[in-house]
């Protein structure tokens, strides 16, 4: 005859297969198809200058560390990457004239 202890023994090796079974069928499961969700639409960002200051810049390589304008945009582009809220950048400084080079007299 099964005693007590034979009868938990059978009922933990059932359980165990149970467990194993169902972790099996959880791994080989297929993954059901996910719902793609259409992206909302956003408004392009207005462009402003900030880019094409970004971009000059850039292109001046080393130099840009002692151009003062050039550190502020490179300032403002940290302000809105941190999401704080977008400033005015500073005015453009007048490029500068070359001079005429003008000839006073012939020479020969």
């Amino acid at each position: 005859m099964l005693g007590r202890s034979d009868i938990f023994r059978a009922a933990a090796i059932v359980a165990l297969i149970a467990c194993f079974a169902a972790t099996l069928f959880a791994i080989n499961r297929r993954p059901s198809t996910p719902v793609v969700e259409p992206l909302p639409t956003v408004p392009a960002p207005a462009t402003d200058d900030l880019t094409a200051e970004l971009r000059r810049c850039s292109a001046l390589g080393p130099k840009d560390a002692v151009d003062a304008r050039c550190e502020a945009v490179w300032e403002e582009n940290r302000r809105r990457f941190f999401g704080r809220p977008a400033r005015p950048l500073p005015p453009s400084p007048p490029a500068a004239v070359a001079p005429a080079t003008t000839t006073s007299g012939d020479a020969r």
